[in-house]
């Protein structure tokens, strides 16, 4: 998708041209005044007079008309330098890709010396732009009748840069944008055409093409281990459940393992204690989780850091039929923890208790769990953070950091004692599934925590952000692909980590 030239010309033919103008100018300089003076100083009046707009994140179109070789070029607003941000830059490379995008161009060239700043890194920079374009350029193949005519997407972009590091960092960018891609296909997918066997299968198919090993345990599998959470849940499917684990070893040895645990309820309906129908349709997203450890793990696969990750997915569907588990019902976790289930709809924590325990069994040093979890996060950090449950707080700083690095916003909520109690509340069980509306995204996270035990565990509750109503600079509405930078950042920088 992306080649590298040097220098830039005017006489360089292009269908459209990015060139970055920052709002702080005083006189134009650089690139965007070459063009100012092939244009004989139009530029600057457009400029003026409002027609070509600098704040961040603004594209304005200009028709050249033959004045130099590239038909159109497209100014991309920056805001001002000394406050330029890796993230809006990032949002400002995906809003002109929308624009190309929408415009159906095909081919495009950029001037990275436009968008430099003594912020941000030029490799970085780099990896901002190849991140937005295939990020932002993304679209779902839906299932509606197709027209004749031929798709054109924007495959190609000529970047012009004299800078070394620039290539490492479209090769990164790619990666990343990859994975979200990925992810965002698993969410946007159909129920009935994303099963835990279909899970399963996309599982499969990236491991082996990064040549990983992978497992899939079975019903009879978990029957004979005890897995009596993940077990419950599935009850009420006629799909069979999936425990899904896929090894990268970055390391001559096991050790020093980090797990990635994703949530894979392909389909919930709430079960017994059924959700309302307005909107039910978008439970297709409630394996959200899984999708974002599976959109790491194809990043993982393509840059290969010295990490060694434990990739975990228990995938089941929640519905109802007449085995469905039900308000009351006792079972007995692989840890020997028994669970009463209050609320069939909290199904989320269940699976992951199974999943949890076993990637421990699994050699486990450090868990990070990824799941659309409560509601209760969505009604305390919105649509656009990402709640986290923590029993390490050095841990937590790691995953943090990472979050920070790709502006992925995370917040950490309280983990009191008096939490951990409620979810003693059962009268007949060790643990209680669902403690009621108070502290809901904590006492949710807190189950889980439950079976991590001591070994160093965050937990991230991605239900408000995993699914958007509204399209970003980034994307179209629908599945986010929410945290797959966050946990690839963290395997990368995990490397270095002892």
């Amino acid at each position: 998708m992306f080649t590298i030239k040097e220098n830039w010309k005017k006489a360089d033919t292009e269908e459209a041209l990015l060139v970055g103008l920052w709002a702080d100018y005083k006189k134009l300089e650089g690139i965007p005044a070459e063009l100012d003076k092939a244009f004989n100083g139009h530029i600057t009046q457009l400029l003026r007079e409002g027609d070509i707009l600098t704040h961040a994140k603004s594209v304005t179109k200009v028709h050249t008309f033959g004045i130099v070789g590239a038909k159109r070029i497209y100014f991309i607003g920056l805001g001002r330098r000394n406050e330029a941000k890796y993230e809006t830059m990032r949002e400002a490379f995906g809003r002109a890709v929308g624009q190309l995008t929408r415009e159906k161009r095909e081919k495009a060239a950029i001037v990275m010396e436009t968008f430099e700043n003594e912020r941000i890194a030029p490799e970085r920079l780099a990896h901002a732009l190849a991140e937005a374009v295939t990020a932002a350029s993304y679209a779902f193949e839906n299932y509606k009748e197709r027209t004749n005519e031929r798709d054109k997407k924007l495959t190609e972009i000529r970047v012009y840069s004299s800078d070394s590091r620039t290539g490492n960092g479209l090769s990164t960018g790619y990666a990343f944008g990859t994975g979200i891609n990925t992810a965002r296909n698993l969410i946007n997918t159909p129920g009935n055409l994303m099963t835990p066997t279909d899970l399963a299968q996309a599982a499969m198919g990236i491991a082996r093409k990064y040549r990983m090993d992978y497992e899939i345990l079975e019903r009879e599998d978990m029957e004979r281990l005890g897995m009596g959470a993940l077990l419950a849940v599935s009850q009420g499917s006629e799909e069979p459940p999936k425990l899904i684990t896929v090894k990268y070893k970055g390391r001559d040895t096991w050790n020093h393992v980090l797990a990635l645990v994703g949530k894979g309820l392909t389909f919930d309906s709430g079960g017994y204690s059924i959700k309302p129908a307005s909107n039910m349709h978008e439970m297709k997203s409630d394996m959200g989780g899984s999708a974002a450890v599976l959109g790491a793990m194809e990043i993982v696969g393509q840059l290969k850091p010295q990490t060694n990750i434990l990739f975990v997915i228990p995938s089941s569907e929640n519905l109802i039929n007449g085995k469905a588990m039900k308000p009351g019902d006792v079972f007995t976790s692989l840890s020997g923890k028994t669970i009463e289930v209050r609320n069939t709809d909290a199904e989320g924590r269940l699976i992951l208790a199974d999943a949890i325990s076993y990637a421990k069994e699994m050699g486990a040093n450090y868990l990070v769990d990824v799941a659309t979890l409560t509601g209760g996060v969505v009604v305390a950090l919105g649509d656009t953070t990402t709640g986290a449950v923590t029993n390490n707080e050095a841990f937590f700083e790691q995953v943090k950091a990472s979050a920070d690095h790709e502006g992925e916003y995370l917040w950490q909520l309280p983990s009191h004692p008096h939490f951990k109690e409620m979810l003693r509340s059962s009268d007949v069980a060790d643990l209680n599934n669902s403690t009621g509306r108070l502290g809901h995204a904590i006492t949710g996270g807190l189950f889980v925590g439950e079976f991590a035990g001591e070994t160093p565990w965050v937990h991230l509750d991605i239900a408000g952000t995993a699914y958007s109503s509204k399209p970003s600079a980034l994307g179209p509405k629908g599945a986010t692909g929410v945290m797959v930078r966050t946990l690839a950042g963290l395997a990368m920088s995990f490397q270095d980590k002892e």
